[in-house]
């Protein structure tokens, strides 16, 4: 949190310093910190941080729709932007963090709102389904529909699912799985490619491999399996999410970013210097809600959250490189996702004495929702084709404007005299 200027006179609640180029943090990653912060009051009990990240949420949300969809970060407003803040918000309904006064938006009606204004967005003319990367037609990344944006709106609904057991997030749950794996991003060895574009019909896959598409997929891919009383196609989709992501990301127990944490070199940037702790905090959620799961994720939280303690120095400063056994001395791109992978990774530890699954409206959650949530912030919708009225009205108000210029010229071009 000491990187967290938005109490400050004159800074923004809400956000870490930037975008660049006025900070190297992006709008979703305060949403990610926030998210963290929330897991370690529940594993803590620590309640220093609440009413900040209180605040935080509730002004980021952008009243009057509370869609996280503020006009401010339309530029960089992304899909998996908008439901990092959504999977807070419905994190501190699940754990039944502090309440917003009642005249606030409440958690559970926050992600609700997520939910709906995504699924909205849901259009099948290209790639025959999906969420599209960024949210405005104008961002680039537009014509990019990929695992991320598709992973947190699959994480959203099926929490949703079973946090209010309507089946209709549930089916929307189903949706989102079954559109990415159709389009293969979810191979059948449960790699986790990153997306493709609209003009090759999602066939042109970038098959890199990041730890936070693997982290939101095997999140809720285990919520479901809880949801659905333990259904034998959700076991089977935990089982090889997991197994391939001990392997893929956890080479000797220790958690690297293999698609740019390499040998010789860290190429990574800012947004994946945080990686690390999602990744370690959806497999402490994974193992209270499939407990088939446990002992395997147990064992590399354990020796992974070894390896970043190793990484750290003693005055609480940790590195990014968790596998050298030492501090790495990367500032360069961070350092705030450095130190919530670290927060991440110490406090889930604590899911084996703090170890209650995430609550429900049935087991005492307590949060109030509004299955409408998210009004149509239409600002942020793509123009509509231009039709022919259009371009008869057009053609009219450009002759009338003609028409005045013209005039305009020969009255101060004409013989006129004062008297």
């Amino acid at each position: 949190m000491a990187y967290y200027r938005g109490e400050e006179y004159g800074q923004t609640l809400g956000i870490l310093p930037g975008p660049p180029p006025q900070g190297p943090y992006y709008w979703w990653q305060a949403g990610a910190l926030f998210g963290t912060m929330i897991d370690y009051w529940h594993y803590t009990r620590d309640d220093d941080y609440n009413d900040v990240a209180m605040r935080a949420i509730i002004y980021q949300a952008g009243a009057p729709t509370n869609s996280f969809m503020p006009p401010n970060w339309t530029a960089s407003l992304g899909n998996d932007d908008q439901g990092f803040w959504g999977m807070a918000a419905i994190l501190a309904a699940e754990t039944n963090f502090p309440n917003p006064p009642s005249d606030q938006p409440q958690w559970l009606a926050l992600a609700q709102a997520v939910f709906n204004t995504q699924a909205a967005r849901w259009e099948t003319e290209d790639c025959n389904g999906g969420l599209r990367w960024q949210i405005p037609h104008a961002n680039g990344g537009y014509n990019y529909k990929n695992t991320v944006a598709n992973g947190v709106f699959f994480n959203i609904a099926a929490r949703l699912a079973r946090y209010t057991e309507n089946g209709t997030y549930g089916d929307w749950a189903d949706k989102a799985w079954d559109w990415t794996e159709s389009v293969g991003y979810i191979d059948r060895d449960y790699n986790c490619y990153d997306g493709g574009h609209v003009e090759a019909n999602c066939t042109d896959i970038n098959k890199v491999q990041f730890s936070a598409n693997a982290a939101v997929l095997l999140h809720g891919a285990a919520i479901m399996y809880n949801y659905t009383n333990g259904a034998e196609k959700w076991r089977a989709r935990v089982a090889g999410l997991l197994n391939r992501t001990v392997d893929h990301f956890f080479p000797e127990g220790i958690m690297i970013e293999r698609a740019c944490e390499l040998e010789d070199r860290v190429q990574c940037n800012v947004d994946q210097h945080s990686f690390k702790g999602y990744m370690h905090r959806a497999m402490a959620t994974s193992a209270v809600v499939a407990p088939f799961a446990r002992p395997d994720i147990m064992r590399v939280l354990r020796s992974s959250t070894e390896g970043c303690v190793q990484s750290c120095l003693s005055d609480g400063t940790c590195g990014f490189r968790w596998n050298t056994g030492s501090y790495d001395n990367d500032r360069d791109n961070g350092p705030a996702g450095q130190q919530m992978s670290a927060l991440a990774a110490l406090s889930t530890l604590l899911v084996e004495v703090r170890n209650a699954p995430p609550l429900t409206n049935k087991t005492g959650g307590t949060s109030i929702g509004d299955p409408n949530a998210g009004g149509n912030p239409n600002v942020l919708e793509p123009l509509r084709p231009i039709t022919p009225a259009d371009r008869g009205g057009a053609g009219v108000l450009t002759a009338v404007v003609l028409a005045s210029m013209l005039g305009g010229l020969v009255w101060i071009s004409g013989p006129w005299k004062e008297n």
